[in-house]
């Protein structure tokens, strides 16, 4: 593997499933009276704790996962952030007409899958996978992921596998 593999695209990755989050930090910041809005329009209480909450959140979680400080705890965070917000205030299906072109729920039927893409992209950031060279890559560009391959394709380490038994045709020699 070289320093593309192991460094560059990994950060690059990273950075893209994370690059919202911050100017949504920002966003939230610069409007806070719209998000204050928005953070009391749920049922949930505290909304300017909330918003407080979710500016941490939006901030500190990106770093952590590009830098691979606690990111699985980091992804973990993000990926409920995005669940509870796509919940809490994108609920599309209170509008009966988000189908249409011009319909106040259309919106908010984008919001919602698109939170739930980035709750994906989250997860499997969490559970990881066998790392592949982009040339392993390249060469099978159709294949399964390694983490959906079946246990017996997947050879087991057996630390003991390592270890020499003695046989019945060799005798043990005697201890001192």
């Amino acid at each position: 593997m070289n320093s593309i593999d192991l460094f560059l695209l990994p950060v690059l990755a990273r950075v893209c499933l994370v690059i919202l989050f911050p100017l949504s930090a920002y966003d939230k910041i610069a409007h806070w009276k719209e998000a204050l809005e928005q953070a009391n329009s749920s049922w949930l209480p505290g909304g300017p704790m909330l918003l407080i909450l979710g500016i941490l959140i939006e901030l500190l979680a990106p770093i952590c996962i590009v830098l691979g400080w606690h990111d699985r705890l980091a992804a973990f965070m993000l990926a409920g952030f995005c669940a509870v917000t796509a919940l809490l205030y994108h609920p599309f299906w209170k509008y009966p007409d988000f189908w249409s072109a011009n319909g106040e729920g259309r919106a908010h039927f984008w919001d919602f899958f698109k939170n739930f893409g980035l709750v994906g992209g989250l997860l499997l950031l969490m559970i990881g996978g066998l790392p592949l060279t982009t040339t392993q890559v390249v060469a099978h560009p159709l294949s399964s992921a390694p983490y959906t391959a079946s246990p017996t394709a997947i050879p087991a380490v057996n630390p003991a596998a390592n270890l020499t038994t003695p046989s019945s045709t060799s005798p043990t020699p005697p201890r001192p």
